[in-house]
């Protein structure tokens, strides 16, 4: 079904009671542990921290690709990318300007089953998925910066139908338009999606007043790491670099204050108790684990690291979803799809790409079997992680991987070659491509054949460099 189709459906029922509106803010480059709540305690996220103690965390949820424009598509559709097309970040062209298209068009978004149900939805922050410059896939208010990043000093928006470019903090400025939005829709339902830039590079500005907080830290979070020997020389200077480890920081904490800020304007509105507020990450980072500066592509060939596609992840619905609660739980990008319209009581037209499932149960606090497994891919990699062991396989010549994490959860000793994993990693690897085919989805030497743009790798931009 096109998304054309979809939109011609008549709305489903209306709900019985208010129907509750939604706050789903991301972040960009930003890994489980950089919060407070994660574990980092010289990281100041009182927001966060307080969205975390008063609402539900995982601590096990991951993004399905470790890079950021398919997560994102995996976020919107539920689909895996090698279904929705997009299998790397989009390069500058594709995500803003004339040889730009929608790389989601086509394909049915949560934000057109919410708007088919009466939401207006708006998008506050980074899209990288194409066309930046146009409102789209079931949004009726646009709030964004084109090609997916760049400065962080007066970049220059799209807003709705205007350009700006004069706009101060690229991260207060999207907060601001998070207000505006608010301020505009409140009278709901809403959906509003916030994806922060932020803490993603470049690390040319942040104001003093997130930088502060910084100014006699040790930087403790930051392992002190040789560079991993595969790794992309382009970061290196990153290493032992404290300008780095602030710089990352104050673009976390800018980040956070801005969640406080419209969590604060959904109260002074008298929306809060009847909003739904998601706070996750497109993917995670690493800022020196395993001897990376980077994610899934920090290093050639791409990385599975669980610091890389580990995310953060809160619930948080006032006296609906409880407070305080850890959820150990193994759940992934994929499910949030589903999961949101099962929390909001609706449902989409059945579609056999989406491969999730909705943890809505565990974000009320429901007891039932859930099963620990959760799958990755990018490009020429794919992997599968249990409660115990994660097995990584490539294609293109690369080599293929298998870490004990009970053993080894610092992923440093590689025992697909070890004689007493063998009938582990034959277990894996044929419920690795169990999957994949289950899916419907291309081997994994045929990876290209449903890609959609152009592959960064074909550009010369992964050429390695010691």
């Amino acid at each position: 079904m096109t998304r054309r189709d979809f939109l011609s459906l008549a709305p489903a029922a209306a709900l019985q009671r208010r129907p509750t509106n939604v706050v789903f803010f991301m972040t960009d480059d930003h890994g489980a542990w950089a919060l407070g709540s994660g574990g980092c305690t010289e990281m100041h996220t009182p927001s966060l921290d307080r969205l975390s103690a008063e609402g539900t965390r995982f601590r096990r949820a991951y993004a399905c690709t470790p890079v950021c424009s398919p997560s994102r598509a995996t976020y919107y559709t539920g689909k895996l990318p090698s279904h929705h097309g997009v299998q790397d970040f989009l390069l500058a062209d594709d995500s803003y300007g004339p040889e730009s298209r929608p790389f989601l068009d086509g394909q049915v978004t949560f934000a057109d089953v919410l708007k088919a149900n009466g939401y207006t939805c708006g998008l506050v922050g980074k899209w990288h998925l194409g066309e930046d410059d146009k409102t789209q896939a079931g949004f009726d208010y646009w709030h964004t910066a084109g090609r997916g990043g760049g400065t962080y000093l007066n970049a220059e928006f799209f807003v709705n139908d205007r350009t700006v470019r004069d706009t101060g903090y690229k991260t207060d400025f999207v907060g601001d338009g998070a207000i505006d939005f608010l301020d505009r829709h409140h009278g709901g339902p809403f959906c509003l999606v916030v994806p922060f830039f932020a803490p993603h590079s470049p690390y040319d500005y942040q104001p003093e007043r997130y930088r502060r907080h910084y100014e006699v830290s040790d930087f403790s979070c930051f392992p002190r790491t040789d560079p991993h020997p595969q790794g992309r020389g382009r970061f290196r200077e990153h290493f032992g670099n404290e300008e780095s480890y602030r710089s990352y920081s104050a673009l976390v904490t800018g980040m956070d204050a801005n969640v406080g800020r419209v969590l604060e304007r959904l109260g002074e509105l008298g929306v809060r108790e009847n909003t739904l507020v998601v706070f996750s990450a497109d993917q995670g980072f690493n800022c020196g684990h395993h001897g990376v500066w980077g994610k899934g592509n920090g290093t050639i060939p791409f990385n599975m690291y669980e610091e890389s596609i580990r995310v953060p992840l809160i619930w948080n619905h006032p006296g609906v979803i409880p407070a305080g609660t850890e959820v150990p739980a193994m759940v992934s990008s994929y499910d949030f799809f589903p999961t949101l319209l099962d929390y909001l009581g609706m449902a989409a037209e059945a579609d056999p790409q989406r491969i999730g499932r909705s943890y809505a149960g565990l974000v009320r606090g429901d007891c039932f079997e859930w099963r620990n497994e959760v799958f990755f891919e990018y490009g020429y990699t794919r992997a599968v992680r249990t409660e115990h062991l994660k097995y990584v396989e490539r294609s293109d010549g690369w080599q293929n991987e298998l870490f004990d994490l009970e053993e080894d959860p610092g992923e440093r000793i590689n025992r697909v070659g070890k004689p007493e994993y063998r009938e582990m990693r034959l277990a894996l690897r044929e419920r690795l491509r169990a999957f994949f085919d289950g899916a419907g989805a291309p081997a994994l030497d045929d990876w290209r054949s449903t890609t959609r743009q152009r592959i960064p790798t074909d550009t010369g931009y992964y050429r390695w460099q010691p």
